[in-house]
This record gives C-alpha cells, structure tokens and sequence, in this order.
C-alpha cells in the first residue's frame, strides 16, 4: 500500500511556547500534514492559551507532561503515542517549535522518509553561513570533531532537531538512554552501534533572535550530552600523566646506565604502562562505561597489550630518525598515544566493556 504524507506524524515537543509555535502548525498546515502531535512539557499554566490555541486545529493532538521532563522524554512520550495510536505509520518527523525549520525543509524529509522508510534522514543545517550566530558555528565544529574522532560518525549536523524517523525504529526510540538534550546524542550513537542506517537532507539554516528563545544551557547541557567522551578523556588524561610521568623517570635512570636506546624505551614503556593500565581499566570501568566483567579485563589488557608494542614501536622508529634527549622522547611519546587515543575509545567502548 503506497503512503502518503498523512501517514507521516510531525512531533512537536514544547517547553514555554510563544506565537512562533503557531506559525509552525501554520506552515505544517499549509503543506498538508494533517497529524501533528504537540507535546506540553510541564510549561508553567501561562503557557496554556498557546497550547489551546496550537491544539484547536483538527491536525493537531496536545499531549502532556506536568511537570518538565526533558526533550527526551517528551520525544519518548510521543514514540509510544504513534506506536499505540498509530501503527502503520511511514514514521515519524521530530520539529522544533521556534519556527527555526522551514517547512519546505519538513516536506523534503517527508518525502524521503516515504521513498525509503529504511534510513533515518537528519536535516543537515549549513554552519558556514554569515547569519548563524557563534555559539552555534563553535559548537558545531566541536561536536562534528568528537563525533569524527571520538565516535567515528561523519556528520554535516551533530545538533538537528529535524529527524525523520521510520516507523520500524520506533520501539528502538522508546529505549535509548536520556530523558533531556543528551537524548538526541545518544540516539545517534546508538544508532551507530546498532548499525541503524541514517542519510542527511540538506535544509536552510534559520536563526530567529540569534537563537535567543532557545532553552539548550550551552554548559550543563552539553555536559550532559557528551559527558561519557569527557569522563573517558579525563580518565586518559590522568593515566597519561601517570605514564609519561613515570616513562621520564625510567628513560632518564636507563639513558644514565646505558646507550641502548631501543631497549630502554621499551623498558621504561612496559613499566609505565602497567602501572598507569590498572589506573586507567578501573576508571573506565567504575566512571565512565560502569560496566565490566572477567572478559572486560582480559580484553583490556590485550588491547594494552596492542597499544603497548605500538607506541612503543613507533615511539623508537621515530626517535632513530630523529634524534633527540629524554625530554625529547616523552613528547614524541604524548604525541603518539594521543593518535591511539581516538582509535582506543572506539575498541573499550565497542568491545572491551560492551554491556
């Protein structure tokens, strides 16, 4: 049976609307959606005339929380409507309601949700652009790096709240971890993990107000949102120093007692990197996956083990071309386990403590 863009449900969540949610409705109106589901989450009585206003539209259905959830939750809250209410749906479009999503842009990822119905498509904002303020430009380019390098996920647009979602992803929504604006990232991850297939649809960059009327608190929020990566970079800083430190100590005893460089490289790496390994594999697994088991520590230290004869290996490599002291070496040391650093997040998180 071919679908049409009514078997297409927009996802409204809403936290303290003004008149902008309005025009929202209006413009998916006026391209013929006509199921629109607007979730209240716990706005201050206010904001009811807003809501009432929005939900008097045949197209539109108000659900709502009393008291503020998070956008994760009033996403989740709206998952598990469509799933009892609306079970052969094509998907589902999830659009922020400050207007900032033209509604041409909505209408394109409609249309190409109903072409395939197997990727999720992301609205793909352009960041380049004079009008978008510079918060926004920064964090964009923060977010697309540790998405590259920490996560392996090439993404034009880490931050889009235009998604439109299969219907056969659904129930997956319902279940991955985060209630507020950690939510959306989570979900991209996952569906890296779950090897979930997604494509971007370019759509026009809008900031009204610079972005003013936004509720996104750039620090907690973004702690929130990436608080995983950070809590694995703290626990690679410190072991880091623990290492270096320790590998400075011994190259500089060895270099004293002896001229065979390759060899006390690899002592003072071995001896270092156990003492630190241990630091680091009960950090990862108590603070930053908190998961672990027997298996996790014996693919831990083989994964060590890997790390351990490479950067070693490259660490000797390099200082044969390049000569250089004791201090020399700790630094092409730094510089090559941050290289493995990226690659080693990727194997903990995906395998080592896989839960």
């Amino acid at each position: 049976m071919v679908k049409t863009l009514q078997d297409v449900i927009i996802i409204i969540p809403s936290y303290k609307p003004d008149h902008k949610l309005i025009d929202v409705i209006q413009g998916l109106r006026s391209r013929n959606f006509t199921n629109i589901l607007i979730i209240n989450d716990g706005s201050p009585q206010e904001f009811d005339s807003v809501f009432e206003n929005a939900s008097s539209h045949k197209e539109c259905t108000l659900l709502s929380h009393k008291v503020n959830k998070g956008k994760g939750c009033a996403l989740k809250t709206a998952y598990n409507y469509c799933l009892q209410h609306f079970p052969n749906c094509a998907g589902v479009i999830t659009v922020d309601g400050d207007n900032q999503h033209h509604p041409d842009d909505i209408l394109k990822c409609a249309n190409r949700l109903l072409e395939q119905e197997t990727s999720v498509i992301l609205g793909a904002r352009d960041f380049s652009a004079s009008e978008v303020p510079f918060r926004s430009r920064f964090g964009n380019i923060m977010t697309r790096l540790i998405f590259r390098l920490g996560c392996g996920i090439k993404l034009t647009d880490t931050q889009t709240g235009l998604r439109a979602i299969p219907a056969t992803y659904l129930s997956f929504m319902t279940e991955v971890a985060g209630d507020r604006y950690e939510y959306e990232t989570n979900v991209l991850l996952e569906m890296k993990a779950n090897k979930i297939p997604f494509e971007e649809v370019t759509i026009q960059t809008i900031y009204i107000d610079d972005n003013d009327s936004s509720h996104f608190n750039p620090i907690v929020d973004s702690f929130k949102i990436y608080k995983t990566i950070f809590a694995f970079i703290t626990s690679s800083f410190l072991s880091s120093l623990i290492d270096l430190g320790l590998f400075y100590v011994f190259i500089s005893i060895l270099s004293a007692v002896s001229e065979q460089t390759s060899v006390n490289i690899f002592i003072a790496t071995a001896v270092a990197r156990l003492c630190s390994s241990f630091f680091n594999y009960q950090m990862n697994r108590k603070k930053v996956f908190k998961s672990g088991d027997k298996r996790s520590f014996a693919r831990y230290y083989f994964l060590c083990f890997v790390q351990f004869f490479a950067s070693a290996m490259l660490v000797s490599l390099i200082s044969t071309i390049f000569t250089s002291g004791s201090l020399g070496k700790t630094l092409l040391k730094g510089i090559v386990d941050i290289t493995l650093f990226f690659l080693s997040y990727q194997i903990q998180k995906r395998w080592v403590f896989k839960k």
